[in-house]
């Protein structure tokens, strides 16, 4: 299991599932990012892609245990919930048990941040009991970015609803979301980044203790080929020139320095720091 500190910060990763995904030039992920176009980034292989050119990502939360906070950050895809991400299927995962293991059972959870409100990054916000969907962390403040809340109630897309209704309105309905600015302050140690274009309220996470400074970036990037080539951009973006844009200006604030990048859906070792390489960037994997 990763795991890194950031000053008087831990920050634990618990993978869901893997999601291995197959270039098709019918629907591409990342268009640009052909088995071709990969080769010529040799530093993705073999941690980031697979020889025959399958891009390798994960499905993961990550706890971040930091003086007095114990926050999980996104959660992921949830079981009993069959989603087209996953061909219509319910996952069966050791989720919460991976969680517990850490010491940190599901009711310790003081506080759970979504990046932005997609299928995989909302789904352990409730589990089912009986016939009913209940906050997961009974004791935890949900912090809901308002400007992303607002845009996806009025959204009527096929995926979403479902998504809406089993793994956001429950929490409201129990009295434990907050709405919270795109900036908004956690803790000393804790603050939200707008980083918009993926989605409308698309933010990361900013840990920052003891001189040392670490980002959880959300899917502001989803694969580390779009360091090398930051203007790919995903199919699903929101507001793909603003994706773009918003990768451009964080990479280029953290190249060469020393912040640690930790890739909401990057394979192991998922977390490293960003140097420049020629007109890109690459990224340096954390011991």
């Amino acid at each position: 299991m990763n795991r890194w500190t950031i000053g008087d910060v831990k920050v634990s990763c618990i993978v869901e599932t893997e999601l291995p995904i197959s270039y098709q030039e019918k629907y591409p992920f990342i268009r640009e990012a052909t088995p071709a176009a990969l080769k010529e980034i040799p530093w993705l292989y073999p941690n980031f892609v697979k020889a025959d050119g399958v891009l390798k990502l994960s499905i993961q939360a990550l706890l971040v245990e930091a003086p007095g906070v114990r926050l999980l950050v996104d959660t992921c895809i949830g079981n009993d919930k069959p989603r087209k991400l996953i061909g219509n299927e319910s996952l069966n995962s050791n989720f919460l048990d991976d969680l517990k293991s850490l010491g940190c059972p599901r009711e310790d959870i003081d506080m759970v941040v979504c990046t932005h409100l997609h299928v995989d990054h909302v789904g352990w916000n409730t589990m089912k009991v009986g016939d009913q969907w209940l906050p997961t962390f009974p004791n935890a403040r949900y912090l809901i970015g308002r400007k992303e809340y607002e845009y996806w109630s009025e959204d009527n897309s096929e995926d979403q609803i479902p998504v809406m209704e089993d793994s956001v309105s429950p929490i409201f309905a129990s009295g434990l979301a907050d709405l919270v600015d795109m900036d908004h302050v956690i803790s000393p140690e804790l603050r939200l980044m707008p980083t918009p274009g993926h989605t409308p309220g698309h933010v990361s996470v900013i840990i920052e203790s003891e001189g040392e400074k670490a980002i959880i970036t959300g899917d502001s990037m989803h694969h580390p080929c779009q360091i090398a080539n930051p203007h790919w951009a995903v199919s699903f973006d929101t507001d793909k020139k603003a994706a773009v844009s918003c990768r451009k200006t964080l990479l280029n604030d953290v190249a060469d320095q020393p912040v640690l990048i930790i890739g909401t859906h990057f394979a192991a070792p998922t977390a490293g720091k960003v140097v420049r390489d020629g007109p890109g960037f690459r990224l340096i994997s954390a011991d």
